[in-house]
Order: C-alpha cells, then structure tokens, then sequence
C-alpha cells in the first residue's frame, strides 16, 4: 500500500519539462587592435647613458632623429663626452689604487707597531734577566747582554724608519684621496647624465685629476708629503684659482638669477666667520698635533738607543741594569701611544678638515668675484650648499651671518669710542 501512494508523487515528479535557452547570436570578429594609450612614451638609451622620450600621438609613433647623436666625432660636444669618459675611466682606476694601498698602508702600521713593541719588551726582559745573573755566569751573561742589545738597536732603526714615513697618517692620506675621487667620479657622471659637456668642463675636470694626484701621492721614495712640516697648512686638493680680470664696475642686478645684495653681504660674513673661527681653530689644533707628533718621534728611538747602550752595561751594577729596563719600557709605552693612538692620522685629519674650510672661503670668494650674476651658479642653490656643507639649515645660516655683522659693528663702535676717548 505504501509502494502504491507514492507512485503518483514519483510518476508527477518525473513529469517531462520542456525549455528551451536562447543564445544571442555571436558578433562577427573584430580585427582591430586596442588602441594605444596617446601618453605612451618610448625611452631610448643611448650610449652616454642619456634618456631621449618620444610621444605616441594619435596611436602613430613619432621618431625623432637627433643629428648630433649620428655625426662623426669630430664635434665638440662628442668630443668633450668622449673625452669626459675617458677621464672618468682614469679616476675609477685611481679610486682602487689608492684604496689598495691605504689599506696596505694601515697594515703596515698594526704589523710594524706590534713588531717594534715585541721586540722592544722582549730586550726589556732580556735585560731584567741580565741584571740578576751573577758576573760569575760568564757565557749566559753574555748571551743575555747581547742579545738585549741587538734587539734594542733593531727597535731603534724600526721606530726611525716608521717615525719617517708615519704609517697611519699614509692610511688617512688614502683614505682621503679615494673619498675625494669618488667625489670627482660622481661629479663627472653628472656632467655627463646632464648632457652637452663642453671643453671648459673637459679642462676642469683633468685639472682636479692632476691635483688631487699632488696633494695625494701614491709612492713614498721622493713623492712622500713631509710629515714634519715647519709649521701647520691645510691640505690643498683643488686646482689654483687663475681667474681672468675682470671689471670692477659693479652692475646693478638685484635678484637676477636667485641673488641680491642681502645674499652677498650674508655670505661675505660666512666668509669671514668661517675665517676668524673654524680656520683659525684647526690651525691651532694641527700645530699642537704636529708638536706632539714631533716629540714622540724623537723620543722613541732616543729612548730604545739609551736602552740599547745601557744593556751593554749589564752586570757594573745597580744602576746599569735600571737604564736599560727603565728606557725600554718607556719606548714601548711611546711607541704604543704614538703608532696605536695613530697621532699622525690625527695630523693629518685636521689637516683635511682645515683645507675643507679653506676650500669653502675661496669657492665663496670666487662666486662673489664674478660681477655678472646670471654666469654665478643660482644665489639659492649656492646658499643651500653652503649651509649643508657647514651643517646648517639656511636660517641657520642666515642668523650666523646676522650676528656675524652685528658683533663687527659693535666692534667698530667700541674702536671708535676708544679713539675719541684717548
């Protein structure tokens, strides 16, 4: 009975359903392309490494032939680009060079220092053990006096040829050059991305090659820079300034090309801070690091030569065996001072910061010099560099110079005032 009920269920439920699904009829294909977007651009890079964009307009590209990319070299600004390239392939080469052997360099002065310091201990304990042998040892008392006497003339001759050549004030040479010519490298690059070098550029650049190559010197025999000199000077990396005549007659440009009158006043006070101040104080400080420089180079082979002489005294009594042991010690404590506290390196540190200051008051002095504002590098560029350079924001700056020029007028006020009252 159950079977029978739910046959009409399943005989209604498998009633047939027609239907039917309408497809819309398919649009004949197209052939057209996409259209390309009208502010696609196309990027050619050509052999200097200059980027030349050129417009689709209307979906048509549109080529561009620059003539002077295609015409032989014998034009100027080929020949200035060719000639740029070649420079800067020269100051690569000098930038590994000199990193090279400033890193030699270094290592001479850890190796030679802890040889010398070595050597000079080990004829200190020779000489303790000389003086409590007994005269009676004859032989071994010998040994002992000659050996510490060997070892102290080798410290000596040592500490002379290193003091001579100031092994961590050579690395901080090389360390120095090879910052300078990646700067030089990254300047020539930009001449070159900007486009259009011109000869002007081309000498420039090989000028600051060639100064950069006297003020840093690669080998030590005859080309070395004197360690001692007779009083401290700033190092010198760039080319003398040979500017040509030029008119006194002061044109009347206010504002042309980012400069005024208040811009120039500004940075005449900058130049004048950074004179009486900055230069001054690292002069101070490079005399005194020369100074003491001076006196440690003396005084550690004199005192490894008095050790020396005395440890062939060994063995006449009390105070023959303290000057041995008394003067080796304190070579090796000045050896260690001077060569591990890298005392040369300071020198010569100050030295580069004090040329830093001497470079920033000529650049400074030579901008000003040049009359025609619209030749002088943008007034507002050239006060932002100068402020970032002294570390500066640009009121920053602007402050220093007007309490520079107020300070200058008191002064000349308190002048005045003494001149009348005496």
């Amino acid at each position: 009975m159950a079977s029978l009920q739910t046959t009409p269920l399943l005989s209604s439920s498998l009633t047939k359903i027609n239907a039917s699904i309408r497809l819309p009829n398919p649009s004949p294909l197209s052939s057209s392309l996409p259209k390309l977007p009208s502010t696609t651009t196309l990027t050619i890079h050509q052999l200097n490494g200059s980027k030349h964009t050129i417009p689709l307009e209307n979906n048509v590209v549109t080529t561009h032939i620059y003539q002077h990319l295609f015409t032989p070299t014998t034009n100027k600004s080929n020949n200035s680009t060719v000639q740029l390239y070649a420079i800067l392939e020269e100051v690569a080469d000098r930038i590994q060079m000199h990193a090279n052997i400033g890193e030699q360099r270094n290592n001479w002065n850890t190796l030679l220092l802890n040889s010398v310091n070595i050597i000079t201990l080990t004829a200190t304990a020779m000489a303790g053990v000389a003086a409590v042998t007994t005269a009676d040892a004859g032989a071994p008392l010998l040994a002992l006096k000659l050996s510490s006497t060997l070892l102290f003339s080798a410290a000596t001759g040592m500490s002379l040829i290193m003091n001579k050549i100031q092994p961590s004030q050579l690395a901080e040479e090389q360390r120095n050059a090879t910052r300078l010519f990646k700067q030089l490298h990254t300047q020539i690059q930009t001449l070159i991305a900007i486009g259009n070098p011109t000869e002007k550029d081309v000498k420039s650049s090989m000028e600051k090659v060639l100064a950069l190559d006297r003020a840093y010197p690669l080998p030590l025999l005859g080309a070395m820079l004197e360690k001692f000199p007779a009083k401290y000077e700033p190092a010198v990396w760039w080319p003398s300034s040979q500017s040509q005549r030029r008119s006194k007659t002061q044109e009347s440009k206010r504002g042309n090309n980012g400069w005024s009158e208040e811009l120039e006043k500004e940075l005449r006070e900058v130049m004048k801070v950074i004179k009486k101040k900055d230069s001054e104080d690292y002069e101070r400080l490079g005399n005194i690091a020369l100074k003491v420089s001076k006196s440690l180079a003396i005084a550690g082979p004199l005192l490894s030569g008095i050790a020396a002489v005395g440890s062939s005294f060994l063995g006449n009594g009390s105070l023959a065996a303290l000057v041995p042991l008394l003067a080796g010690s304190l070579a090796s404590a000045v050896n260690a001072f001077e060569h591990g506290g890298q005392v040369g390196m300071v020198f010569e540190m100050y030295r580069n910061c004090g040329g830093f200051f001497t470079l920033l008051e000529e650049t400074i002095k030579e901008t000003l010099e040049e009359k025609d504002s619209e030749k002088r590098e943008n007034g507002e560029v050239f006060e932002m560099k100068v402020a970032i350079k002294l570390g500066r924001s640009v009121s920053e700056l602007r402050r220093l110079a007007s309490k520079s020029a107020s300070c200058g007028m008191e002064g000349i006020a308190v002048d005045e005032f003494a001149s009348k009252l005496f």
